[in-house]
């Protein structure tokens, strides 16, 4: 198991990094979270969860404890694997996957994309008795032009490596730009387009 990885942050995208680690490139999977904490390091130390499967080992990276502690028991739930782990990590800030379990607000966690009533509630019954209250939001302090083209075309890509239909993934980004005044983040603005509906 490896349990972190640390080393210099080679490339950035708001789905995954690579790290350098002794001249071995490491391709992690992020979430929004994650990729929103990272800012601009030059060496980054993230936490790390390796997942094993016949054709593939891949790593998904945490900036903090509580978000991996999240993801080890959304994936431990019967019908939620790591990907579906990561987008709703990357839909919903820790504090708020919490709230919803805690709450019982079964339609916020079923807004994330794959996710359905029946594995909404199962999330929420598992994970009632074994989610704290503690954490703090951290909000990104990056803001950007909405009309910023860069930010839409990353925005676009990180949809479709999200498992967005490309088509899909324009309409919802077009639809945060059109409701958003001033600026947005790009962090903010896949949040956004995940939720849409």
């Amino acid at each position: 198991m490896i349990s972190y990885v640390s080393g210099k942050l080679v490339f950035k995208d708001p789905t995954y990094v690579i790290i350098d680690v002794g001249g071995l490139g490491y391709h992690v999977k992020i979430s929004l979270q994650t990729y929103s904490k990272i800012k601009d390091e030059e060496q980054i130390r993230l936490l790390t969860f390796l997942h094993i499967k016949e054709d593939a080992h891949t790593l998904y990276g945490f900036k903090q404890e509580e978000e991996k502690r999240l993801f080890l028991l959304l994936i431990g739930i019967n019908g939620v694997g790591p990907n579906t782990g990561l987008m709703i990590l990357s839909s919903l800030s820790t504090e708020e996957i919490e709230h919803a379990i805690l709450s019982g607000d079964v339609a916020t966690i079923q807004h994330v994309k794959g996710i359905g009533a029946k594995t909404a509630q199962r999330i929420i019954l598992e994970l009632k008795d074994k989610v704290g209250k503690s954490g703090t939001d951290t909000t990104s302090s990056l803001g950007f032009l909405k009309s910023n083209t860069k930010i839409r075309e990353e925005a676009l890509q990180a949809l479709i490596t999200l498992g967005f239909q490309k088509a899909a993934a324009e309409k919802n980004i077009a639809l945060v730009l059109k409701k958003t005044e001033g600026e947005i983040s790009l962090e903010d603005l896949i949040k956004a387009s995940l939720k849409t509906p």
